[in-house]
This record gives structure tokens, C-alpha cells and sequence, in this order.
């Protein structure tokens, strides 16, 4: 079978550093943290109390209120940067065939917001009164397909229209399957990535139990550390990063500018423990692996990967051990970057946010650094471009996504 090529030819992206491309690029830049105090509720009774919340984000830019009012937060957010990226990618919908177009967008957590907003007034209200208590919006505000539906609606895209929860592998699992659909032929251009919305008292506070997140409350621009000594958890965020992924020569013709090429992506399971990776790193290994194979690469091709890096004990030490085992001696040559020290972890809108990283920096020659590396860790020993941006110019870029459940999935880009 010949495989049709595909590219990135729009980015949308709503995050704690900036809800537009060049605002976000150039946070990245300057190592900009979105980290502070949670301002969506008091967090006092919290060990966490710091969070990377989006910031003058404005749901009626890009919906009316009616709509609003019945999209959970991750909806909104999923909209309103699918709405950029197809504004970025300058396409005229009213010149393309809208059954060949399609959306697959995801959440790790879904609609958090809607089921704790709805349960309080319903216990409010008097559980003895029954259902005529519950609004009839309560399930489709909820469920985490509803980005996709709704982007789907909003946009009149016909084609292929999916969703994926596989907690913080979401973003890359959903990019990636589109872009087999448009490889094999079965879409012309698809809508792809993640949205968040989950800063909620029982979103935040589960984290909180579950000991995951940093408690660095005195310091929060400080508190995301991937692969430093001193890190002690990761920092919850929100936000939704979205892409348009066309295939090539559909892309051409229309003299689309195109930030670079998709080329491999893999997937993989620990089967180990619901929330620890494997300790020997041997699914992010092999997602790894797939990766680059599905790709027809070597892994001597690869020029930067941008990590996983949650700022955790465990993920940290573990995906540096699996990229040691995939590159071997190519692994001390490599750049490897965690943006999440800058806006936190987006859980299943952070694949699609970093998979834009990587367009951006194979189109404009620079890496993005690691921020609040201060003290090395000899459990991870790689080139981490501290603290700094470096301009370099990098032909192929890897991006790495490990998900609660031991889901693992990996995505592979190349300058074009």
C-alpha cells in the first residue's frame, strides 16, 4: 500500500503561557512560567496550592452564550483552539469537500467542572425529588467525546469524527490516529489533539491524595523541575492544543504554509501498575522503538525529543532510562526538553500542545529549554537544554506521551 504523506499546516493553542502562537512561542523563549497560586478556588485546606491555569481565555471569542453556558470548561477550550488552528492553517471551508475532513479530539479527564457543578445543586435541591432535578444538558456537557462532537458541529466537518481518553497519552493518541486516517486515504484533513479542563476541587484534590503534586507553595514559578535533583511533583494544568493535520498534496495545491511533516507514531503498554510506569522503562521503550520505525528512521536521525518530563520521582528517572535504551550511545548526542517546567502538565491536552512545540521548533531552528534545572540529577544524565533556548537546526523531533493505566504513545516529526 502507498502511504500518502501529511502535514501540519494549522496550530491552536490555548495554555497557561498564552492562548495564541507567536504569545506562546515567545513565552517559551523567554522560559516564561504559568505557574502560580490556584485561583479557581481557595486551596488553602490543600498540601498543593499552586496550579498553570489559562489566563484571559474569553469562551464568547468563540462561541455565543447560549453555547457557553452548555459547554463544559474543556469544551470551550477544545473550541476555541480548534477554531485558531483552522484559522491558522488558512483554509477556506467553503471551497473544501467537508466529508473529507474530519476531528479527533480527546480529554484524560473530561467534563469535571459539569459533574461536581450539577452534583452539588442536586443534593441543593433535595435528592427525594428525583431526576426533574437534573438538567437534561447534565450527560452530553459531561462526556468526554463532547470537544470532538462539538468542534465537529461547529466547523461542519463531515469526515471521520472520534475521540480518545487515555489519561495524559490523549494529545499524542489522538494526532496520531489522525494521522494514519489521512495516510491510508480516508480523510483529506482531520483536526487533532487535546483539551483540559479539570481544576476543580475533586480534580485537584484527588492529585493532592494521590501525593503527585508539588508542594513548592512559596515558590510556584519554581515548582515544575523535570529531571532535576530537588523536583517532588508535577504541577496541574489546563488548557487544549490542537492541530490540522492535511495531507500533503492537498496541502500544496493550495500553497498552505506548512510548519513540518508527520512521519511516525507508536504506541505501547506497560501492563505493569495503573499509575507507576514500568521500572525499567521498557513501554516507553518500545513505543519508542515503533515510533521511529514506523517512520523508516534510525534512531541516529533523531535530533530532539520532547520528554514526557512530568517533574515526578519516578516518570523522570524512567523515561531517561528508556531513552538510553533506545539511542545508546546517540542518546548523549540528543537535546531533550520538558516544556512542562514552564506551564505545567496539561494531562490530556498536553500532547497536542507539545506536538505543536515541535512544529515550531523544527520550523524556526530553536529548542526549547528545561527551566528550574538547577541541580543535576545522575539518575538523569542527558542533555536537557537547561534553563536556556538553543538555536539549532533539527531535521527530526520525537514527542513523547506517558499516560496513567501504562498507555504510552509517541509521535515523530521532520522538517520539511
Amino acid at each position: 500500500m502507498e502511504y500518502r504523506r501529511v502535514v501540519v499546516t494549522g496550530l491552536g493553542i490555548i495554555t497557561p503561557i498564552g492562548n495564541r502562537v507567536d504569545e506562546f512561542w515567545n513565552s517559551i523563549l523567554a522560559g516564561k512560567s504559568g505557574v502560580s497560586r490556584l485561583t479557581a478556588f481557595d486551596p488553602s485546606s490543600f498540601t498543593s496550592q499552586i496550579a498553570a491555569e489559562v489566563k484571559d481565555f474569553n469562551p464568547l471569542e468563540f462561541m455565543n452564550g447560549k453555547e457557553a453556558r452548555r459547554f463544559d470548561r474543556f469544551v470551550q477550550l477544545g473550541i476555541g483552539a480548534a477554531k485558531l488552528a483552522v484559522s491558522d492553517s488558512g483554509l477556506n471551508m467553503d471551497k473544501e469537500d467537508l466529508n473529507r475532513m474530519g476531528v479527533i479530539v480527546g480529554s484524560g479527564i473530561g467534563g469535571l467542572h459539569t459533574i461536581e457543578r450539577e452534583h452539588r445543586e442536586f443534593l441543593e435541591r433535595g435528592p427525594e425529588k428525583g431526576p426533574s432535578k437534573i438538567t437534561p444538558f447534565l450527560i452530553p456537557m459531561l462526556i468526554a467525546n463532547m470537544a470532538a462532537g462539538h468542534i465537529s458541529i461547529a466547523l461542519k466537518l463531515k469526515g471521520p469524527n472520534s475521540a480518545c481518553v487515555t489519561a495524559c497519552a490523549t494529545g499524542n493518541n489522538t494526532i496520531g490516529d489522525a494521522f494514519k486516517i489521512i495516510q491510508r486515504g480516508d480523510a483529506d484533513m482531520m483536526v487533532a489533539g487535546g483539551a483540559e479542563g479539570a481544576i476543580t476541587h475533586m480534580g485537584f484534590g484527588g492529585f493532592c491524595s494521590l501525593k503527585a503534586l508539588s508542594l513548592r507553595n512559596d515558590a510556584p514559578e519554581k515548582a515544575s523541575r523535570p529531571f532535576d535533583k530537588e523536583r517532588d511533583g508535577f504541577v496541574m494544568g489546563e488548557g487544549a492544543g490542537i492541530l490540522v493535520l492535511e495531507e500533503y498534496e492537498h496541502a500544496s495545491e493550495r500553497k498552505a504554509n506548512i510548519y513540518c511533516e508527520i512521519v511516525g507514531y507508536g504506541m505501547s503498554g506497560d501492563a505493569y501498575h495503573m499509575t507507576a510506569p514500568d521500572p525499567e522503562g521498557d513501554g516507553a521503550k518500545r513505543c519508542m522503538e515503533a515510533t521511529i520505525n514506523d517512520a523508516g528512521l534510525n534512531p541516529e536521525d533523531i535530533d530532539y525529543i520532547n520528554a514526557h518530563g512530568t517533574s515526578t520521582r519516578l516518570n523522570d528517572k524512567i523515561e531517561t532510562l528508556a531513552i538510553k535504551s533506545v539511542f545508546k550511545n546517540h542518546a548523549k548526542k540528543l537535546a531533550v526538553s520538558s516544556t512542562k517546567s514552564m506551564m505545567g502538565h496539561l494531562l490530556g491536552a498536553a500532547g497536542g500542545v507539545e506536538a505543536a512545540i515541535c512544529a515550531l521548533a523544527l520550523l524556526k531552528g530553536v529548542i526549547p529549554p528545561t527551566t528550574n534545572y538547577e541541580y543535576p540529577d545522575p539518575e538523569c544524565d542527558l542533555d536537557y537544554v537547561p534553563n536556556e533556548p538553543r538555536k539549532q537546526k533539527i531535521k527530526t523531533a520525537l514527542s513523547n506521551a506517558l499516560g496513567f493505566g501504562g498507555h504510552n504513545a509517541t509521535l515523530a516529526f521532520r522538517r520539511i
